[in-house]
């Protein structure tokens, strides 16, 4: 079992590396186009050998694709494709209650499942990866590429992995945003959460890694460490040092996990 894992800055790296290698030391820095991958092979609970590549490939969605696209066509080239890409490191969380819904509940349209709200410091891992600006700006506002007939917007990981991740760290499931332009103000954060009820985090990366994963039909997965608010840059209150270890203590628990779930892909939904 071949797992990478890809993050946007090296401090994400070295959190999730400081992680996994608490019991399982770094095998190898091995270079790739763009980037240099830190590999480690933690002993999995059962089942096969496991092999983790972690990659800071860049800050965007567009880095963390070609990040991500380069080390999986590598490992492919090599014959030693990977089985597994993870989008992780710190994020903004939707720390307030939810809205409520603009449309009445009707047992055609029912009321959308709203996620937890996400606190400084805790973990969110998405159940869906969604872009959430990849779209056009209308009279009537924002319309996703979707419905403008082009692409996707939305990775869903596999079930039984969410859960496993989930369980062993009491993380919060939800969907997890990925932005080009991060939130800073509380307009926007309700906008967001007006069309995403769902929406537990955002990030920059997550739909970029998972959208290259895609491409060679390699099942993604996205996990994020609550930094800050997501809403006005209040950066006195942001928690980065805290999200760190709790991204270090997340891998540390979760790695030998990566190698053990039984693939059950549930596709792309738009």
């Amino acid at each position: 079992m071949r797992v990478l894992i890809v993050t946007a800055v090296p401090a994400e790296r070295d959190a999730v590396v400081r992680g996994i290698g608490a019991t399982a030391p770094e095998v190898a820095e091995l270079p790739v186009p763009g980037g240099m991958i830190h590999r480690l092979s933690p002993v999995p609970p059962a089942g096969p050998p496991l092999t983790v590549d972690v990659l800071a490939a860049g800050v965007g969605p567009a880095a963390a694709a070609a990040g991500t696209a380069a080390a999986l066509t590598a490992a492919a080239v090599a014959r030693t494709p990977y089985d597994l890409a993870v989008s992780a490191g710190i994020g903004g969380g939707f720390t307030t209650a939810r809205p409520s819904p603009t449309a009445r509940p009707t047992a055609e349209r029912p009321a959308p499942a709203q996620s937890a709200p996400a606190r400084l410091g805790s973990v969110v891992v998405a159940d869906a990866i969604v872009a959430a600006d990849l779209g056009a700006e209308t009279p009537d506002g924002f319309t996703a590429v979707t419905d403008l007939g082009f692409g996707t917007v939305e990775h869903l990981p596999p079930a039984p992995l969410i859960a496993a991740v989930a369980e062993a760290t009491d993380a919060v499931r939800g969907t997890v945003l990925t932005v080009s332009t991060v939130t800073g103000s509380a307009e926007r954060a309700a906008e967001l959460l007006r069309r995403h009820p769902r929406a537990a985090a955002e990030a920059m990366e997550g739909f970029g890694v998972a959208e290259a994963a895609a491409a060679q039909s390699v099942p993604a997965l996205e996990v994020r460490a609550i930094s800050n608010a997501v809403g006005p840059r209040d950066r006195a209150a942001w928690r980065i040092g805290e999200a760190l270890e709790a991204l270090t203590s997340t891998f540390g628990t979760i790695a030998p996990l990566l190698g053990t779930w039984t693939l059950e892909m549930e596709g792309t939904r738009q």
